[in-house]
């Protein structure tokens, strides 16, 4: 029989599995491949965990942990602060104000709305990066980063939820 400390102790530590997971996805993203032109063209990893727990564990990851691992993402990516911020924070607004229509819902629908909403936050960093450097910037990569945004989608999403029955089941 477990003491009441270490059951809140074990429920304080499982509140940190969303955040914990999403900056391990930030930190994947950091890591160098030694691929020319790997990092411009990279999938936004830490903006599906964002969207995964907005939706399925919103208590978990608050808008507030969203901002700070949106600007964890603006250092480790090197990009003005802020920037990456404020689509996290977006991201996680929207999905987790839109959680009641999500849930119970098939995959597909969740796939589709996670396409707009990236479409949308990957172009609105775009605008911001081509604002603050006074030009815009090459289109290309960012097409190419968003489509592999959406095709890591559902193996990311598989690997959340087996984190999640994993280790938030009774949470």
């Amino acid at each position: 029989m477990k003491s009441s400390v270490w059951v809140k102790m074990d429920t304080w530590v499982r509140h940190l599995v969303p955040f914990g997971i999403t900056v391990f996805l930030l930190l994947l993203t950091a890591v160098p491949t030694h691929i020319p032109g790997f990092s411009g063209i990279a999938p936004m990893l830490p903006l599906m965990g964002v969207y995964y727990w907005a939706i399925y564990r919103p208590d978990l990851l608050p808008a507030w942990l969203a901002f700070v691992i949106g600007l964890l993402y603006d250092i480790v990516a090197g990009t003005p602060l802020g920037v990456n911020a404020l689509v996290m924070l977006l991201v996680q607004g929207t999905a987790a104000s839109q959680r009641k229509f999500f849930l119970g819902k098939s995959f597909a629908v969740t796939w589709w709305a996670f396409s707009l909403l990236t479409a949308g936050a990957i172009g609105m960093a775009w605008v911001l990066l081509s604002f603050v450097k006074g030009r815009p910037l090459d289109i290309a990569p960012v097409m190419f980063e968003y489509l592999m945004t959406l095709a890591l989608f559902p193996l990311l999403t598989w690997m959340l939820a087996r984190t999640q029955l994993a280790f938030l089941r009774d949470v």
